[in-house]
């Protein structure tokens, strides 16, 4: 198979739609192209996670998620990760480390999601969080206990955190309760 025709039929600041066919099918399948996004298991000095807490309008609610964002046009993901994991939770950390890059939906989003391991997380002084967005610090020892009820179910941040646990080890889970 090989996409023979492509063409962008919509386009915003966020996304475009496009419009691909496959082979000689004269009926397009559309797909979104997004900027990358990236994702943070940050990872404090004294055993913390870094999560953020804020309201989103696609699922009406608000949610538990990883220090998150999208990468800028001409920006590197690393960059990107070290960027929004000062905007949303005010801490820098001492390395950051690629886990790996996942495709967020193959069936609908042409973009990659870059996931990184920040070690050693420390404040950066004065800051003052995003309008809207509750920095939340986690025992580690406690993730599991937010997963499993599905308070923390951002699908691709789990996958964030799969990685994190294959390369750091079940530790990352490891409960205390």
């Amino acid at each position: 198979m090989a996409i023979t025709k492509r063409a962008v039929v919509y386009s915003t600041p966020w996304f475009e739609l496009l419009a691909r066919n496959v082979d000689d099918d004269p009926n397009p399948y559309y797909a979104l192209s997004l900027p990358d996004y990236v994702c943070v298991v940050a990872l404090t000095a004294d055993d913390q996670i870094l999560l953020v807490r804020q309201f989103r309008p696609a699922v009406e609610r608000r949610t538990l998620e990883l220090p998150a964002g999208v990468v800028d046009k001409g920006e590197s993901p690393e960059a990107a990760a070290a960027r929004e994991l000062i905007e949303e939770t005010g801490y820098k950390a001492d390395s950051l480390e690629l886990l790996g890059q996942l495709n967020p939906d193959t069936g609908r989003l042409s973009n990659k999601q870059w996931c990184f391991f920040a070690s050693g997380a420390r404040p950066i002084g004065e800051f003052k969080p995003e309008a809207g967005i509750e920095v939340v610090k986690l025992p580690r020892t406690r993730l599991a206990s937010l997963i499993k009820p599905g308070e923390l179910d951002h699908a691709l941040h789990l996958g964030c955190l799969m990685l994190a646990s294959l390369k750091h080890g079940s530790a990352l889970f490891n409960r205390d309760n």
